[in-house]
């Protein structure tokens, strides 16, 4: 058995992190596509570390349902067909909804700029067309605003949720003027959790889902 000093363990666990972070991003950014096949030692040499923590990484990644391992070659993008992105939706609807009903009002003042800064982060995002900074604001607003719920699984489990639609139709979003008005849509939605209208902030959410379905499911 190999020992590890406690600083050589958390260089391991960092490297893993921050592969993580980077495969996630760039599955989710289309810059890794899907139909192609990736392997650890291939994207190691990419980010320039060594092999242990990608694989680690895509690991992971496989158990979050963005990555699916191909025997004895790699591994490749999870492609989820409508009906697939379909029930996520609804899933989102039925857990995230409910959530912001009962955030509504309770907004701490300490969060408010935070959540601003990201708001106007995924403006400013959305008018230089750039979607890795758009999406991880994107993503930190929302599972922000539902941990203000309390409920920390439902948190990692609307992660998991966004995280294996976003690739589908994030493309889409940044033309035509999409990203910014899912952006805009975000303000008037926390306005609403702020001046404490759950009505209104329900139905901002609603909307915010069915726009971003319409979006990734054009023709269904």
């Amino acid at each position: 058995m190999v020992n590890l000093t406690s600083s050589e363990r958390l260089s391991v666990s960092s490297l893993r992190e921050q592969a993580h972070r980077m495969i996630r991003t760039a599955v989710v950014t289309g810059e890794i596509r899907p139909g192609r096949i990736y392997s650890a030692l291939q994207l190691a040499a990419q980010l320039g570390v060594s092999v242990t923590p990608v694989r680690e990484a895509m690991l992971e990644l496989v158990r979050e349902g963005l990555l699916e391992p191909v025997r004895n070659r790699g591994y490749r993008v999870v492609e989820l067909a409508d009906a697939d992105i379909a029930e996520i939706y609804e899933i989102r609807e039925l857990l995230e909804v409910p959530a912001l009903i009962r955030v509504a009002g309770r907004v701490p003042a300490a969060e408010e700029p935070r959540l601003r800064a990201l708001v106007a982060t995924m403006q400013r995002a959305a008018d230089d067309g750039d979607l890795p900074t758009f999406l991880e604001a994107d993503r930190d607003f929302h599972l922000t605003l539902l941990a203000l719920a309390g409920n920390r699984r439902l948190v990692e489990m609307v992660g998991l949720l966004r995280d294996q639609t976003r690739l589908y139709g994030a493309g889409q979003l940044a033309h035509g003027g999409g990203l910014r008005d899912s952006a805009d849509q975000h303000a008037g939605l926390l306005d609403a959790l702020l001046a404490g209208d759950g009505e209104r902030a329900r139905d901002l959410m609603h909307e915010h889902l069915v726009y971003t379905h319409d979006v990734l499911t054009p023709d269904s």
